[in-house]
């Protein structure tokens, strides 16, 4: 909830709640004990501690997995605390609690693991245990702070993992739309790209190095106030690459309903858990707005654009 000395500047659209929007929405979250029943959990947002709730879920009826963890950092998230702890025990936690929902995966599940460069290996251990490891996504976040004695700290990584070898990956799905610089032509024809109004484009395989993904900022409508907020145009990558329509995604650090919200933008079902009152109903808001509103800033016409090529096409101001 906005507090009410809180201003906002005109233009800043930083999603909040009022309230009685909070009061509303908080009668609508889920509170443990759960049904054994996953129909009575598709599209339903859980007030509770993850890693209490996960031994309880049913089993094998999840699709895919998105991992968003607290990084082994100290920082405040809503009413809760956590502490930085040496890597070796925060690879122990992680494992700890990853055990307990793994049998609610089906054996033609992926999931996605994030973290920060300091606990990027951790996950890695404690996933290979367990799971498929594939590969590593490098996400250039933008942000992070400069410091004179060591590197600027940019970067976050996504582990993707199946399962097994039976999983689902719809590479055309996530191509990346980018202007061509060398326009080669054979026959007088393009080869392997194709012309537009505003330019010529191709269509790229999506590689593990992500840098046309802006972080949220004030102007855009999918900004919250969350720390660690993960950006829609990311989570739909995710989604469209390892899901189909109609399937379920599961996140048990939901925050402010990142992957809840594009997974109705895009069809899919959701189940999220949420520690915070606060958090899990502004999450419910926006799955809400995500009912009527399905734009995700980047992505258009079945198609990621390269950061800045989509204003360019549609002769819309720069994204």
């Amino acid at each position: 909830m906005e507090p009410p000395s809180k201003k906002r500047a005109p233009r800043n659209r930083t999603l909040a709640l009022t309230a009685s929007e909070r009061a509303a929405l908080a009668k609508t979250l889920l509170r443990p004990p759960l049904s054994p029943n996953a129909s009575r959990l598709t599209n339903e947002i859980v007030l509770g501690d993850a890693m209490r709730i996960c031994p309880d879920l049913p089993k094998a009826f999840v699709d895919l997995l998105i991992l968003d963890p607290p990084y082994n950092l100290t920082k405040k998230f809503g009413g809760e605390t956590f502490h930085e702890t040496s890597l070796p025990e925060y690879e122990v936690w992680f494992e700890s609690w990853f055990l307990r929902l793994l049998p609610a995966l089906k054996p033609s599940a992926s999931l996605y693991a994030c973290g920060n460069w300091k606990s990027s290996t951790a996950l890695h251990r404690a996933l290979e245990r367990h799971v498929i490891v594939r590969n590593r996504i490098t996400w250039e976040r933008e942000k992070g702070r400069g410091a004179k004695s060591n590197w600027k700290n940019a970067s976050e990584d996504i582990w993707f993992c199946t399962v097994s070898n039976n999983y689902f990956f719809d590479v055309e799905a996530v191509k990346l739309k980018r202007p061509v610089i060398a326009p080669y032509k054979e026959n007088g024809r393009p080869k392997d790209w194709y012309e537009t109004d505003a330019g010529g484009f191709r269509l790229t395989y999506p590689s593990n190095l992500w840098t046309e993904i802006t972080v949220p900022f004030w102007s855009m409508p999918e900004n919250t106030d969350h720390p660690t907020q993960k950006p829609e145009k990311l989570v739909s990558k995710l989604i469209l690459a390892s899901s189909r329509e109609g399937d379920l995604l599961f996140d048990p650090f939901l925050g402010f309903g990142s992957t809840a919200a594009v997974a109705r933008k895009l069809g899919r079902n959701f189940f999220g858990i949420e520690l915070d009152e606060t958090y899990a109903c502004l999450a419910a808001k926006r799955v809400a707005l995500a009912g009527s509103d399905k734009v995700i800033q980047g992505y258009g016409d079945g198609t990621f654009w390269e950061r800045n090529t989509l204003a360019l096409q549609e002769r819309k101001p720069r994204i």
